[in-house]
């Protein structure tokens, strides 16, 4: 990663779905972001979600089983401003909580990717929190606006969208390769300046398209990297910016 802000270590990032994460520059690691998506997965192997454990049975006992799950630990906006303590901290579990594989792996894999460099930028303690606080406001300003909708919402697709919003402002002229389906697949390389703001123009359009139901809550994902991009200009200022480096974008926020 980065050691010395004043010059920049190249790597290497490739497309969302074949993305690898760069390593940290002199054998630097990032604790948080690997216990993160550890977490994530060793909830996500225990629970009715992963279809793995054989005593939440087969068939609709596992459908309801997971329902069930889902209703717990997620995000219900119709209830999430009633007079319970309970719901309010589902903002919060909800981000440890994935509706399939395809939602987990997505996720995770960004995570990976865009995660290490904002961390070692940010601090361990300061990307926990910053982690944690934007993804729980990205779910909560979901639920602000879908008030009356009694789907659950779960995923760290917030949080992920946060870190984005950060690279973006800290990193903008980072190397992203992708392989964009309309140009068959060609791995093109562009900086995170073009590629993260078209994401999220992406985002915008789809949010406008979504309704309450279940799929994915683009309007979390908006949220969420516009929180992480305000952050890192409050925080760090224009000066912190690191102008070179050689990365792509997450999966959305899955409501089973």
């Amino acid at each position: 990663m980065i050691r010395n802000w004043s010059t920049a270590v190249r790597r290497t990032v490739r497309s969302p779905r074949t993305a690898r994460a760069p390593r940290t520059a002199r054998g630097r690691t990032a604790p948080v972001t690997y216990g993160l998506i550890t977490l994530c997965c060793v909830l996500f192997l225990l629970s009715p979600a992963a279809g793995l454990n054989p005593a939440y049975g087969t068939g609709d006992e596992l459908l309801a089983a997971q329902r069930a799950y889902f209703r717990r630990w997620g995000v219900i906006p119709a209830e999430l401003f009633e007079d319970s303590p309970g719901s309010a901290l589902t903002p919060a579990t909800a981000l440890f909580v994935h509706g399939s594989w395809v939602h987990l792996l997505g996720n995770m894999l960004f995570l990976y990717v865009f995660g290490a460099m904002t961390e070692e930028r940010m601090g361990r303690l300061q990307f926990t929190l910053f982690y944690l606080g934007c993804g729980y406001l990205a779910l909560l300003g979901y639920a602000g606006a879908n008030a009356h909708s009694q789907q659950s919402l779960v995923g760290a697709s917030g949080a992920i969208s946060a870190i984005l919003g950060a690279f973006l402002f800290l990193f903008p002229r980072a190397r992203v390769t992708s392989l964009l389906p309309f140009l068959f697949f060609l791995p093109l390389r562009f900086p995170a300046w073009i590629v993260l703001p078209f994401w999220a123009g992406l985002q915008w359009m789809a949010a406008g398209r979504a309704g309450d139901g279940p799929g994915v809550a683009y309007l979390a994902h908006l949220v969420g990297f516009g929180l992480g991009f305000a952050f890192a200009w409050v925080r760090f200022g224009p000066a912190a910016r690191v102008k070179s480096v050689p990365v792509a974008a997450p999966e959305g926020e899955n409501q089973p």
